[in-house]
């Protein structure tokens, strides 16, 4: 891993990925990624979600209605950071400095490939607190466990009217 500073703050970082043999760069989150952000949330959930969720749960997840100013905000206050192969953006993370791990997304055409640990493993290191809480999808739940998270429990939110199961998850830092 080769991370990239420019005045002491951290601008990139590049991790060569064995599946497939290509270099995936970590960067800060900049407001102009913030459409393709949402076009890639609503895709993942759509076509990725869908096997744990029904076509009424994940239309009412992400129904293409991202509010793009309320997102940016969100991004630009959390640590946010985006996941870029070949130029194009395949994954995108953000943590809160109080260590809620909000948003964690790979592109439909790039799962499997290892991207979310390398975006979830700089995450939890931006963040100085003993324990990392996430709300995970059915989907996310697996990937979560075999990364040391933990079921606090079992929940069913209300988006759009319509009842999803996830579950709060914990992790405490070592």
């Amino acid at each position: 891993m080769i991370f990239i500073f420019m005045k002491g703050k951290f601008i990139s970082a590049m991790y060569n990925s064995n599946y497939p043999k290509e270099t995936i760069y970590l960067r800060k989150y900049l407001p102009s990624d913030c459409e393709s952000l949402a076009e890639l949330f609503f895709q993942t959930v759509h076509n990725i979600n869908i096997k744990d969720y029904t076509k009424e749960q994940v239309d009412a997840w992400a129904n293409g209605n991202v509010d793009l100013i309320k997102w940016n905000k969100s991004f630009l206050k959390n640590h946010t950071i985006i996941a870029m192969k070949n130029k194009k953006i395949v994954g995108f993370g953000d943590i809160s400095e109080t260590g809620y791990l909000d948003r964690l997304y790979v592109h439909k055409d790039h799962q499997k490939e290892g991207i979310a640990s390398i975006i979830c493993d700089k995450l939890e290191r931006l963040v100085i607190v003993k324990k990392i809480t996430t709300h995970s999808s059915i989907t996310a739940k697996p990937f979560f466990e075999n990364r040391g998270y933990i079921v606090v429990k079992e929940q069913t939110v209300t988006k759009n009217s319509v009842p999803l199961k996830n579950y709060v998850m914990e992790k405490i830092k070592k």
